[in-house]
């Protein structure tokens, strides 16, 4: 048969130009390995029909294909995606569709808000069964490299509030809050008076039941809002793991918002994820598509040179930028690792669809740091045409007050 003739050239192919440690397995029996050592993955193929996610393998193909049950996968997670990667990057030619490409992507209020409901409201049992107790969904900091989770995620938060002053009295935007950890932690350590927005429903209720059994309603208010609704003046701005939903033609209107809320003598920080294409472009080899399809609707990154010029055509001078790759790469490889322990938990509070969208997320974002293809930097930032000797003399400050 035709496709017994193309599935075997193709084996022959790839094993040509690579060893995998995979073995592929057939509905009718047949199997073929990959490398002559023992296999780490094994992929299943149910019927025949499967076979054509596996002749153009890009990342969006093999995660459309396992997300949808057309195929099944057994192994380590991390295996996994490393397999799928090497057989993408070595069957695959980096232009066109599968290059980085960038997408133009129209955003609104509305649609902003059901992209955000569709990832974030999956439902908060879910996601605490695998971030830490705090529930902090962002890059934790992991400042000596031996900290578990829980203690640096603490340290993340700590390590923002420190980097921009933040002092007793202060008044602090929390732009993205999610489930309250950075406005709770501002309030108790720091003394701030915060304003924590969000438009996922179940991240306000939870934060508020947070805000409310910490006794700190009077100093915390969680609002239901998007940021572009917001007024007043802070003398503290945060946007954590925000700026990916606002989409790269509104990065200088998002910023200049950020500028219009803060105090003439104010800082801001914004802790986000970055592309490493100098064009705004995706993940390669399909990664930004399989994500944008099933994980992050109308998410858009780019690149931190847009960032920072976004910045200033916003009104802000960015005068402190941080490169966090490293400690987001070991983020998701411990949540995903988390993920596997829990496997049973979650598949009984979630579909099953999800929980394979999920299991490769997560690992592949692990990935996609490692192999930098993706980024996470803090820029702080104030108010542009200030006077010099506003500016910290040096970033001693920092870890001073972290010692």
């Amino acid at each position: 048969m035709f496709w017994e003739k193309k599935l075997a050239a193709w084996v022959e192919e790839i094993r040509h130009a690579t060893a995998l440690p995979l073995r592929l397995e057939l509905w009718n029996g047949r199997q073929f390995d990959f490398s002559d050592g023992a296999p780490q993955v094994t992929l299943r193929v149910p019927h025949v029909s499967a076979l054509t996610y596996l002749f153009q393998p890009s990342l969006s193909n093999l995660g459309e294909a396992y997300v949808e049950g057309k195929i099944d996968v057994d192994g380590p997670v991390a295996s996994i995606i490393s397999v799928a990667n090497t057989l993408a990057a070595k069957t695959l030619k980096a232009e066109g569709k599968l290059a980085r490409i960038a997408r133009s992507i129209r955003h609104s209020k509305e649609k902003d808000a059901e992209a955000i409901r569709y990832h974030y409201d999956v439902s908060n049992d879910f996601y605490k069964l695998f971030l830490d107790e705090n529930m902090v969904y962002s890059c934790a900091y992991f400042e000596n490299g031996d900290e578990d989770l829980a203690t640096a995620q603490i340290k993340k938060i700590d390590h923002i509030l420190t980097k921009i002053q933040v002092r007793p009295g202060d008044t602090l935007l929390d732009i993205g809050c999610g489930w309250g950890a950075l406005v709770l932690r501002a309030a108790q350590k720091f003394g701030a008076k915060c304003v924590g927005i969000t438009l996922s429903e179940n991240q306000y209720a939870l934060a508020k039941e947070r805000v409310e059994k910490a006794g700190l309603s009077d100093r915390i208010e969680i609002r239901l809002q998007d940021y572009r609704d917001v007024t007043g003046t802070f003398n503290r701005i945060t946007s954590v793991g925000m700026f990916e939903h606002v989409g790269l033609k509104n990065l200088p209107m998002y910023f200049a918002r950020i500028n219009a809320l803060l105090a003439d003598d104010g800082l801001a920080m914004n802790h986000g994820i970055t592309t490493t294409d100098i064009e705004n472009g995706e993940s390669p080899y399909g990664g930004g598509e399989f994500i944008d399809k099933y994980v992050f609707p109308a998410g858009e990154l780019p690149h931190i040179s847009l960032v920072l010029k976004a910045m200033q055509q916003g009104g802000l001078e960015a005068f402190d930028v941080e490169n966090l790759r490293k400690h987001y790469a070991k983020t998701c490889a411990i949540w995903a690792d988390n993920f596997e322990a829990k496997a049973d938990d979650i598949r009984k509070i979630t579909d099953e669809k999800r929980y394979r969208i999920w299991r490769v997320y997560l690992a592949g974002s692990s990935h996609g740091f490692n192999q930098d293809w993706i980024s996470l930097y803090q820029v702080i930032c104030g108010k542009s045409n200030r006077h010099a000797d506003v500016l910290p003399q040096s970033r001693r400050y920092i870890y001073d007050a972290t010692a």
